[in-house]
């Protein structure tokens, strides 16, 4: 292949496709700040330690899908495949503890080495909140309302469908891990290589195996549910009494789960039949044990992400952009005019393009394919008279305007 087309599983964003992509981030930028949510950047790369310690030696995405190279000063860095770890760690280097709780959105670039499909590339973008010290079922209920008020304001609210459930505290997690393992280990023979290595490790992370035989397996497994404890029962009534109050719509899902152990209590995913089998649009939950697995003080957290490809496929079609005025030179004489008058018009708020090279009728079609709503003709005569031709795209229809009243009779324009 050509080493002037695209890595696979990356592609440009043109045009079209970016301005899809800014109104997604635009309107979460936007929601996300009414909920007091501050926007945070963090590096494309990191210390590959920072990823190996959130998810883990043995799961895939650090096994099969991070981009980790040696740069020159011999340190592994590896591009970023999610943000929450760069947020907990930002958190731990920056000293921010001592400021919570924090509320952050960020947006931006992922990189995961993965199978390119619909929705799911190998450089793929994403929006977030992470939520930071509020321990209680108060902060999963303003997360899950942020994340559906977003997709509302987006249009989707009639096409997605939040799904929920508890994991539990630790105790109930304990309890359920034990089980978990006796489970497993009835049905050890018949595991993926990768399952029965987690066996040993950590057997949640068999439950989000994307393995057929070993999903078979996982759909016979005992459910989270079976195993909460009076408190953890109470945490999730309380997150789904909330969600009731904001009139957030949810469905239980008893099979919904996260692999990691510092994921407790609520876990949540938005799907849509939009999109065929790429179902899942945002997905988040409680992660009251990630700053600690970073080397900082006990934090309790909840945040989501959400992918900003799937989200810009499921737009309808945006309105259009603002349409420009082209203005129009004729004769080198109208060069400089032209160029001023340009200025004057981008600093009252109007989109201009500068008609450059070809006779008149040659930049009038270059206008018409831009789509301008005017046309400003400027040349000898319109200068010694001190006006411009104005010539509506639309209609057709033509009148001089003097110099001094161009931007009042351009209102109806802007």
């Amino acid at each position: 292949m050509s080493s002037l087309q695209p890595v696979r599983g990356t592609h440009d964003l043109l045009p079209d496709d970016a301005r899809r992509h800014r109104w997604v981030n635009d309107r979460a930028r936007g929601v996300a700040a009414r909920f007091g949510y501050q926007e945070i950047e963090t590096p494309i790369f990191e210390f590959t330690e920072v990823f190996k310690r959130t998810l883990g030696d043995v799961s895939d995405i650090v096994t099969k899908e991070m981009y980790t190279f040696t740069d020159r000063g011999g340190e592994q860095l590896t591009l970023r495949p999610e943000a929450t770890a760069s947020v907990a760690r930002a958190l731990v280097s920056g000293g921010l503890a001592q400021h919570l709780p924090l509320k952050f959105f960020y947006q931006g670039p992922m990189f995961r080495y993965e199978r390119p499909q619909k929705g799911r590339l190998r450089q793929f973008h994403q929006i977030g909140i992470e939520l930071l010290g509020v321990p209680g079922p108060e902060g999963d209920v303003e997360v899950i309302g942020c994340g559906y008020a977003i997709l509302k304001a987006l249009g989707f609210a009639d096409r997605i469908t939040l799904e929920i459930n508890s994991l539990g505290d630790a105790a109930s997690r304990q309890a359920y891990r034990a089980r978990l393992v006796e489970f497993f280990r009835a049905h050890e023979a018949k595991l993926s290589a990768d399952s029965k290595e987690r066996l040993g490790r950590n057997p949640l992370r068999i439950l989000d195996s994307k393995d057929e035989s070993d999903r078979r397996i996982v759909a016979e497994a005992p459910l989270f549910g079976d195993f909460l404890n009076a408190e953890s029962r109470a945490f999730f009534g309380a997150v789904t009494d909330g969600l009731e109050t904001l009139g957030v719509p949810y469905r239980l899902n008893p099979r919904l789960v996260r692999g990691l152990d510092y994921y407790c209590h609520t876990a949540f995913e938005f799907t849509t039949e939009s999109l065929g089998a790429q179902g899942t649009v945002m997905g988040g939950g409680r992660y009251d044990g990630l700053v600690e697995t970073m080397g900082g003080p006990p934090t309790p957290g909840c945040g989501w992400a959400a992918g900003v490809e799937r989200l810009a496929m499921m737009l309808d079609d945006l309105p259009p952009p603002p349409r420009p005025v082209a203005v129009l030179p004729v004769g080198a004489e109208a060069a400089k005019p032209a160029l001023r008058l340009s200025a004057e018009l981008r600093d009252a708020g109007f989109s201009v393009e500068l008609g450059y090279g070809g006779n008149l009728g040659k930049r009038l079609k270059r206008a018409d394919r831009l789509k301008a709503s005017v046309a400003l003709i400027l040349g000898e005569d319109e200068l010694k008279r001190g006006v411009v031709t104005l010539r509506d795209l639309d209609s057709g229809a033509q009148e001089d305007v003097a110099l001094g009243a161009l931007k009042d009779r351009l209102a109806p324009y802007r």
